[in-house]
């Protein structure tokens, strides 16, 4: 069986992601049939708008398949390497601009690459088992998949928050984030989709939208904007540590996991990419860092520790704030030889 169906029903393109024993995971196969259907059905005038969901009640898509990348990295393929992330890019932007309706159903894990084919459609549903987070300072990576430019727009300073720590939404969080837009029951999902595919446009959506419940996130607003005003996560971890608050507790464990290179660049990416950014200034300034990030970074041994041996002992190069060499971030974040592609075409490349 393929691990993502692509078709048409009456007027409405599915796509359904079938790896649920992955949790979903992308492959480089699924993005490349994503995206050929994607393209099909732009200019197609059968098509009126386009669904997707995934299998299993697990995860509607847990990230990207890291694993390949990393033993590509280790082969020394860097060039491959940098080609699958200008590659995603490019389909993440087709996404972010598609113009015809997008509307995906985001079930139990959303993370990575999964926020990446869903989080920039434009109705974005979550429900009662919803876990959406961007992690990959755990593997000494950034957000990237375009979801800096969602981190860059979060109330506040809530976008610094959730990609240093890798914190896990739940739905009400994700509407306060603003990374979803409406909350809907799962047991009502199959009838939603049935009444979407036979009007062929969004609108029996309204008919099922319901209240999300408490976001913990927005209870924390103003605690988080305090916090991370200027954040250096070595002397937030020593005032943290003090602390006995279930915020404390979480940005503890999350700073001492976590690559101290990459919290750096995610502050110094979100400072300069700022609330007003495009969606190509995001995409550029997370191909910069993620370009260099085997190279440079420490990607690789994240990426063995968490995925690989599954330690969850990385032995980071930088293992703090302070060992983190003066003017590597910037450094990690200058101006690529695909700068220019990023920033003029308007579809990611």
């Amino acid at each position: 069986m393929s691990q993502i169906d692509c078709r048409i029903e009456q007027s409405t393109g599915r796509i359904t992601l079938r790896r649920p024993e992955a949790l979903n995971a992308l492959t480089y196969e699924m993005c490349e049939r994503l995206e050929a259907a994607l393209m099909a059905w732009k200019d197609d005038e059968k098509v009126s708008q386009v669904i997707i969901d995934a299998e299993g009640e697990k995860a509607f898509c847990a990230g990207g398949d890291i694993a390949k990348l990393y033993h590509k990295g280790r082969a020394g393929y860097f060039t491959d390497v940098q080609a699958f992330w200008r590659e995603e890019y490019r389909l993440n932007s087709l996404i972010h601009h598609y113009p015809k309706p997008y509307i995906g159903f985001l079930q139990g894990y959303v993370m990575g690459g999964g926020v990446g084919i869903s989080c920039h459609g434009s109705h974005r549903i979550v429900g009662n088992t919803t876990q959406m987070a961007m992690p990959e300072c755990a593997i000494g990576l950034v957000p990237d998949v375009g979801g800096s430019y969602l981190l860059a727009r979060a109330p506040g300073l809530t976008g610094r928050f959730l990609g240093i720590t890798g914190y896990r939404m739940n739905a009400a969080d994700a509407l306060h984030a603003g990374f979803a837009d409406s909350f809907i029951a799962e047991d009502r999902w199959s009838k939603v989709i049935e009444e979407l595919v036979s009007a062929g446009t969004p609108d029996p959506l309204s008919s099922f939208i319901d209240n999300a419940g408490h976001s913990q996130l927005a209870k924390m607003q103003i605690e988080i904007d305090r916090m991370f005003t200027h954040f250096d996560s070595d002397q937030m971890a020593i005032e943290q540590a003090k602390g006995t608050g279930e915020l404390a507790q979480m940005i503890t464990g999350a700073l001492a996991k976590n690559a101290p290179l990459s919290m750096m660049a995610v502050d110094a990416m979100l400072e300069r990419l700022g609330p007003d950014c495009t969606f190509q200034q995001a995409l550029e300034m997370e191909y910069r860092f993620t370009s260099r990030a085997m190279q440079q970074g420490e990607f690789l041994e994240g990426t063995r520790a968490m995925l690989i041996d599954k330690d969850k002992k990385p032995d980071w190069q930088y293992k703090t704030v302070s060992e983190v060499p003066e003017g590597l971030i910037d450094e990690m974040l200058a101006p690529t030889t695909f700068t220019k592609a990023f920033l003029e075409t308007g579809d990611g490349l």
